[in-house]
């Protein structure tokens, strides 16, 4: 796909939603693990982004890393109003709930995929934070660091950590088995 150049040598804005609604609607969505309250969501971040689009600076941060920041803070700011993206207390106890054919998706009949949906469950909410980053994403060690705060080793230490919480949860399986 050839891009088509902007103001400053930038990438169009509808270049740079095509090239990146999947990653950020999958952040959400492993934030979430609901669709509608996502779609809702993914369309607030992409209207904010077009709205400020002719702000980014390429020089300061990547494309991703910057859509990332506008779909990290959306969501906070979410919580923070209590509204239609709730934290939900999803401790191990918490068993499997069959979605509605109205509310997710037909993928999630496949036992693969809700045993993945699953282990997502059981993350905290920083968890789900880090493999959507990683695995949804796939941005590297100092992308993430730069959304979260922290140097890129910290980053690699919170992911090996991670996957072993994994593996114990399904008793061997790695996530990286189901993603």
């Amino acid at each position: 796909m050839k891009k088509a150049a902007g103001a400053a040598g930038k990438e169009s804005f509808s270049v740079v939603f095509e090239e990146h609604y999947s990653g950020i609607y999958n952040y959400i969505y492993a934030r979430l693990l609901h669709r509608e309250r996502t779609e809702d969501l993914v369309s607030d971040i992409f209207l904010k982004a077009m709205t400020h689009y002719d702000s980014y600076d390429p020089a300061k941060a990547s494309v991703k890393t910057w859509l990332t920041n506008i779909a990290r803070n959306t969501l906070i700011d979410e919580y923070r109003r209590g509204g239609r993206a709730q934290v939900f207390s999803l401790d191990a106890d918490t068993e499997y709930v069959e979605p509605s054919a109205e509310d997710e998706y037909p993928i999630l009949q496949d036992p693969v995929n809700r045993e993945a949906r699953s282990i997502l469950q059981k993350l905290t909410d920083a968890e789900r934070e880090l493999v959507s980053m990683i695995y949804f994403q796939h941005m590297s060690n100092p992308e993430i660091g730069e959304v979260l705060g922290i140097n890129a080793k910290a980053v690699s230490e919170r992911h090996r950590r991670l996957l072993s919480k994994c593996r114990k949860l399904e008793k061997g399986k790695s996530l990286l088995d189901f993603l």
